[in-house]
């Protein structure tokens, strides 16, 4: 719950998730969509460190709704919280083994919307269950909230979570019989009976979402007893930042790249490189980093975002270096600060992979 603070503190676009929540499985036959898992994200987000409390939460619908005209189905997604039991190894009143099935939404308040205004605000508590297992987490794992409403695969979603809990762990691989893994990821079980269509409609799918939205990969292995799939074991690979070509490496081209009508003259015309950045002018006194807009007047950082950046807004990228630096960035000037936030951009674009 600190680092859930320290997280919402910056005001960016990552926040914790606690790891007993991350590790709680669906009851047999139980999942949540896509949009009620993304719904669970945003309440936690939005409680940040004091999500443990035994106190209301509070969160706009338009923060929910993501372009989506109307409320409709903030309804339907409260409902489907309310009604998905989750599930925890416990032990009974004799100490013996025992699973504890339980719900994460104790109640939930929405605003009724009137004479068709689309304003309005949803309340909830979490249960008593969820917030003693938000409470006596001893890990997390960091999430952003960018990649969260990115996915498009609640699969996805989900191995995304349980990912970054095992890397933030330093444990990047997972190994679970079928069993398990279809209990951590709510796959019904009259769904995919044949691995050959879960490894097509579960496995591929999330592991090309996360490939592409995620700061870091993964690759699974199937073990097999006999010619049955009995248990896979997945390996979560972070995304390592860029590295600088060295001055030989960009003025070559990569020839395995061009087409073979290109390679034949590859040596008589070179690609063209992107521009150095800038030195900033220092005639008027030190540079600082913009406190406004990229996008105009603020060379050669606004440059620097479009030619690292991977293609992510400049002003988003600058948003989130504002908060990753925070009082740090008073005293950094010059080609130093322009260092700092090339060096940023590139890991931003690696992270995210492009928008």
């Amino acid at each position: 719950m600190r680092v859930a603070h320290a997280l919402q503190a910056r005001d960016g676009d990552e926040f914790a998730k606690p790891g007993t929540l991350v590790e709680v499985r669906f009851v047999k036959g139980q999942s949540l969509s896509l949009t009620a898992a993304r719904l669970l994200a945003l309440m936690i987000l939005t409680a940040g460190g004091d999500a443990w409390e035994p106190v209301a939460h509070r969160m706009r619908k338009a923060d929910i709704r993501r372009g989506h005209k109307g409320n409709e189905r903030i309804s339907e997604m409260l409902e489907e919280l309310h009604r998905t039991l989750f599930a925890v190894d416990d032990l009974s009143w004799r100490g013996r083994k025992a699973t504890k099935r339980f719900s994460l939404i104790q109640s939930s308040r929405e605003e009724i919307d009137e004479d068709g205004a689309e304003a309005g605000w949803i309340e909830w508590e979490f249960t008593p269950d969820a917030r003693r297992l938000i409470r006596e987490s001893e890990t997390y794992a960091v999430l952003n909230r960018q990649a969260v409403l990115g996915f498009r695969s609640s699969y996805a979603l989900r191995l995304y979570e349980l990912g970054a809990l095992r890397l933030h762990r330093r444990q990047p691989n997972w190994r679970a019989d079928m069993t398990a893994i279809r209990a951590a990821f709510g796959i019904a079980p009259e769904l995919y009976k044949d691995f050959a269509q879960l490894r097509r409609k579960v496995l591929d799918k999330a592991k090309a979402e996360i490939d592409h939205l995620a700061h870091f990969t993964v690759e699974w292995r199937e073990i097999r007893r006999g010619r049955a799939i009995t248990e896979i074991e997945f390996s979560f690979h972070p995304k390592a930042t860029p590295a600088q070509p060295t001055a030989a490496e960009a003025d070559a081209p990569d020839v395995a790249t061009l087409p073979p009508s290109v390679r034949s003259v590859q040596t008589l015309q070179r690609p063209a490189l992107p521009a150095p950045a800038r030195t900033p002018d220092t005639s008027s006194g030190p540079v600082r980093f913009p406190t406004g807009s990229l996008l105009y007047g603020a060379e050669p950082f606004g440059e620097i975002a479009k030619t690292h950046g991977g293609g992510w807004a400049r002003d988003l990228i600058a948003d989130a270096y504002r908060a990753e630096m925070g009082s740090r960035l008073a005293n950094l000037t010059g080609p130093k600060l322009v260092k700092s936030w090339t060096g940023f951009c590139q890991a931003f674009a690696a992270r995210r992979g492009r928008p």
